[in-house]
């Protein structure tokens, strides 16, 4: 007992001077307490009978140790060995996608233990065929989930249904697209996302004027975040009495962005915003800045470097932060823990519009 006891306030002073965070086994919590395993087991989980005495014991030492028993492994509904796959464009051809990487392997690290596979593969976002090509690979894998990226709507529900045909179940992030095969969206309300765009030009804008939505380098028929942005953003001006100017859509491809965004400035002088629906609202930033078209307003998205700096200086006013980091993570994780736990997956997880300006911009760069 004496033993017990001591050995008990030893491990307690090395962890308090040292700062050693253990965790404790019921073996651990046994020999401390000098019962069975079995008795702590009982304790624990609130099943069969134990003394007052061992009970009262044991239950002081959990509270001590702030005993939290791991309820995930507990939970563990099998040893089955199971195989997740991402879905996403890759980051060295569009760097918006690069946060996603770290968010998958924060997922690993979390899912290492379980014995979870997790497989990304990426797709030229520029390419339909590289989409569908990268979709064939995953199906020769075999996968009992996947999370992917609906980038291309046509594409998308092609390649839904081949999943649902086999039993595949299927998450998106990022860009949402109406179909029954799919069991989960992580990501933002797009259309709100176009509202609260509208709503901060509105705010800022310098003049009275046109206000110009600008998509860039993507098939606007084929990409339903575009178009949800735009009618997010146009529907907040038809509710507007005040707004009696025009809105115009503009398609900008590369490579020759300058001499065509300029031509289009040149003909649209009464213009006094414009709102870009993508993450490189650094091309139309660098122009603007170049031509000084102090003028003109520009709201857009997402946190690249790029377009980071155009914020610090002032080009841009406001980017909104689609945070896709965490939606990749989230996306694998709620896959994860309905394979391994059988938990219930929700429909959709609607993350926070972040407006970000060049004075809260650090904190969410560091992130």
């Amino acid at each position: 007992m004496f033993e017990h006891k001591n050995k008990y306030k030893l491990l307690n002073y090395f962890h308090i001077f040292v700062g050693m965070i253990k965790k404790y086994t019921i073996r651990d919590i046994a020999e401390l307490a000098g019962v069975s395993k079995g008795t702590v087991d009982r304790v624990i989980h609130k099943r069969g009978k134990v003394s007052q005495k061992a009970y009262e014991k044991i239950t002081k030492l959990l509270e001590d140790i702030d005993y939290q028993p791991n309820i995930m492994a507990r939970n563990l509904k099998n040893n089955n060995v199971y195989t997740i796959c991402v879905l996403m464009p890759n980051p060295e051809i569009d760097p918006y996608w690069k946060p996603c990487t770290d968010g998958i392997k924060n997922a690993i690290r979390e899912l290492k233990a379980f014995g979870t596979h997790i497989n990304t593969v990426l797709f030229d976002p520029n390419s339909t065929k590289s989409f569908l090509d990268s979709n064939e690979t995953i199906l020769g894998m075999s996968p009992d989930a996947i999370v992917l990226v609906p980038l291309f709507k046509k594409e998308s529900l092609l390649v839904l249904e081949k999943y649902n045909e086999l039993g595949i179940i299927v998450s998106t992030f990022n860009n949402h697209i109406d179909s029954s095969t799919i069991t989960n969206f992580v990501g933002q309300d797009l259309y709100q996302s176009g509202r609260v765009a509208a709503k901060l030009m509105d705010n800022i804008k310098k003049t009275d004027g046109d206000l110009a939505i600008v998509h860039i380098d993507e098939k606007y028929k084929n990409a339903i975040h575009m178009q949800e942005k735009e009618r997010g953003f146009r529907s907040y001006f038809s509710e507007s009495s005040s707004f009696v100017n025009n809105i115009i859509t503009y398609k900008l491809k590369q490579p020759e962005s300058e001499i065509q965004l300029s031509s289009f400035l040149n003909k649209h002088e009464n213009l006094t915003g414009i709102f870009v629906t993508t993450s490189k609202i650094y091309q139309i930033a660098a122009i603007i800045k170049k031509k000084s078209y102090s003028n003109i307003s520009i709201i857009g998205y997402d946190l690249l470097h790029e377009n980071v700096a155009y914020l610090k200086d002032g080009t841009i006013a406001f980017l909104i932060h689609q945070n896709p980091k965490q939606q990749a993570y989230l996306g694998l994780k709620l896959l994860a823990e309905h394979l391994l736990f059988d938990k219930e997956i929700p429909n959709q997880i609607l993350l926070p519009i972040d407006i970000i300006n060049s004075e809260n911009v650090k904190p969410f760069m560091e992130n």
